[in-house]
């Protein structure tokens, strides 16, 4: 049995998945941590699913332990820091900075989210 405790594995920096359900799946958005199969969690607001995924971490995890079943960790590659400065036009960050606003969400999280859907569509595509 490892020593490793619910904090531990709480404070890890899993990747975090994030997409809007369409009408007929019900609406809103889904958030999921891939790395943990059936994480997954959802909200009227990508705010209110990302604070939904972290109860659902928190129940995936303690059940884990609690089984003592073996509890994934990301890769943290500390080759990528998760930061990078982007110069854009005045006029998209207006326009990122207003959807961000009415999705309640910050701005970060809506950039995020928007360079996902993107890099998304591009795989599905199959044009990686």
């Amino acid at each position: 049995m490892s020593d490793k405790t619910l904090d531990y594995y709480l404070n890890l920096n899993y990747e975090v998945s994030l997409r809007r359900l369409t009408e007929e799946e019900g609406g809103g958005w889904l958030a999921s941590i891939p790395l943990l199969p059936g994480c997954i969690s959802d909200g009227e607001t990508p705010a209110e699913a990302m604070a939904n995924l972290e109860d659902a971490k928190r129940g995936w995890i303690e059940t884990a332990l609690a089984l003592q079943r073996d509890i994934p960790e990301p890769d943290n590659n500390e080759k990528y820091s998760g930061k990078f400065t982007v110069r854009l036009p005045k006029s998209l960050h207006r326009a990122i900075a207003t959807k961000a606003q009415e999705d309640g969400v910050s701005l970060n999280q809506m950039a995020i989210y928007l360079l996902a859907l993107g890099l998304g569509r591009k795989m599905v595509k199959g044009q990686d």
